[in-house]
């Protein structure tokens, strides 16, 4: 037992697996950085057998990132966990993460396995990973769903053969909090070498208790490792929020008794990251990071705040890094207070170029918009980000379009293809729909619109407008998102986006574990 809690972060690997959500290598080694950042202790970066491209990222993100254990999953064989240590080979400190299913269901109906053979395949697995690494993270696919007693003889097991850490993750989120707490404690209790390993927990979120899960299983089953992600990004209704289970443990010392090693200033920017970059917008009340998070709209709050901070407020906005000025620069605004802004922000630029670039746009910006907000700044650094990616296909340059009462809606968009120019003109039902047929019929990507959503980066009608659109094509969803003052600007941009990912050869696979 220790005092520290280790927040285990699988934003990359498990929030990746949200429809639409996956990420290119650039865009996961931008987030690793920003998880090493805010001082998350394992960063878990994918899956390193399930594609080329994930296998590529990982080893990307081990050879940047030093100060946090980087891990990959890996199924218990063989062939799996080598892929995973020769990704993982360039990182300072790394972990290896294997696992297997043990619910009856799982073994009989997934795996076609029996008990017997499942139970050796993880002993096997854990045997080999461990000529790779001391840091050997197993799981329990389904453990929730599990017959305790053949948990225990596997878990003992495996931690013989080496394995550090053991994770009971509630994987379809079938778990109640107390039942949840009491299944840890009990194989805590019943496994003798329990002492040895720390255990974890990894719970989903389909009936919306991935965090009382894991904050039970910390409090009343002794976990020492709680795994989540940023947003609570995650595949059907998501993981545990780790802006969430990190506030509750900071805020409430005196009840659970714990630290977390989590720079708390850090968790508004990651969260504007992540955001920005999945496309999956943060609701207005989410906990910690929602835009109302810490807005005080009754009377009587109002009166009780200003009268005595925290008669209504458990929290400081600014300690998960809410800035309490909101209004910050202007188009009179120089470099130098841009760059200080971004220190304020907490925000890093790798180099003098890419701060000069974001200032270019920063300017731009505010030549159309009176005052430029936090929101706004997070919002032009992101797109600075992507800008940078290689291999677009598609660049938005250009739009016009007509609307007017009683008449069809007309847009024409010159965008680039490669490096040639090409323009696209349609009539649609509104000018949104103009737009997008204007860009598909010079196209012809004849991918099907699932999602188009739209969110204002600010308030007032200066705010800027961020798009996205989801498309799917052939099994295959993808994400775009598109910024702009001009909410039409903004949804071309964003379907171009998304057309852009749908070009990639990235090799891309989610698969459904954990």
């Amino acid at each position: 037992m220790t005092d520290k809690l280790i927040i285990f972060d699988t934003t990359l690997r498990d929030g990746e697996q949200s429809p639409g959500a996956s990420m290119r290598k650039e865009e996961k080694i931008r987030i690793a950085r920003q998880l090493e950042r805010m001082k998350v202790d394992v960063i878990e970066a994918g899956f390193a057998a399930s594609s080329n491209g994930d296998f590529d990222a990982i080893q990307a993100i081990a050879s940047q990132v030093k100060d946090s254990a980087v891990c990959s999953l890996a199924r218990a064989n063989d062939k799996d966990i080598a892929r995973a240590a020769e990704a993982l080979k360039p990182a300072g400190q790394f972990r290896i993460h294997t696992f297997i299913a043990t619910s009856m269901l799982h073994m009989e109906k997934k795996l076609r396995m029996t008990p017997k053979q499942v139970y050796e395949q993880a002993r096997l697995a854990v045997r080999f990973a461990r000529q790779f690494t001391d840091d050997i993270e197993f799981s329990c696919e389904d453990g929730s769903r599990s017959e305790i007693d053949f948990l225990c003889r596997v878990l003992e097991v495996v931690i013989a053969e080496g394995a550090t850490t053991i994770n009971i993750p509630d994987t379809v989120g079938y778990a109640v909090p107390d039942g949840y707490a009491a299944l840890i404690q009990q194989i805590r209790e019943r496994v003798p070498n329990s002492d040895k390993a720390v255990f974890s927990v990894h719970c989903h979120n389909d009936l919306g208790m991935a965090v009382a899960n894991s904050l039970a299983a910390v409090k009343l089953g002794g976990a020492r490792q709680i795994e989540c992600t940023v947003n609570g990004l995650g595949e059907r209704a998501g993981n545990t929020s780790l802006e969430e289970v990190v506030m509750a443990v900071k805020t409430r010392r005196d009840y659970f008794g714990l630290e977390v090693g989590i720079d708390t200033t850090q968790i508004l920017p990651t969260s504007k990251l992540v955001s920005q970059t999945t496309g999956f917008v943060v609701q207005p009340n989410k906990a910690v990071v929602g835009a109302n998070a810490f807005a005080h709209a009754s009377g009587i709050h109002q009166d009780g705040v200003l009268k005595a901070r925290d008669t209504y407020e458990i929290m400081r906005a600014e300690d998960v890094g809410w800035s309490a000025n909101k209004i910050v620069l202007g188009k009179l605004s120089g470099r130098n207070a841009f760059k200080k802004r971004l220190q304020e922000l907490r925000v890093v630029l790798n180099s003098e170029a890419e701060l000069n670039s974001a200032f270019l746009r920063f300017k731009e910006l505010a030549d159309r918009k009176a005052e430029i907000f936090d929101e706004d700044i997070l919002s032009i650094l992101s797109q600075e980000a992507n800008a940078v990616l290689d291999h677009e296909t598609y660049r938005f340059v250009s739009l016009s379009q007509h609307s007017e009462t009683g008449e069809r809606p007309s847009a024409k968009v010159v965008f680039a293809i490669d490096s040639s120019e090409t323009v696209g003109e349609a009539h649609g039902n509104g000018p949104v729909d103009a737009t997008l047929h204007a860009i598909e019929s010079q196209v012809n990507s004849s991918a099907e619109l699932i999602l188009y959503s739209v969110n204002a980066i600010t308030t007032g009608t200066q705010a800027q407008g961020e798009v996205t659109v989801r498309l799917s094509k052939a099994g295959r969803i993808v994400n775009g998102v598109g910024t702009d003052l001009d909410i039409v600007a903004a949804s071309a941009k964003a379907y171009i986006a998304a057309l852009n990912k749908l070009n990639s050869n990235t090799e891309r696979l989610n698969p459904q574990c954990s």
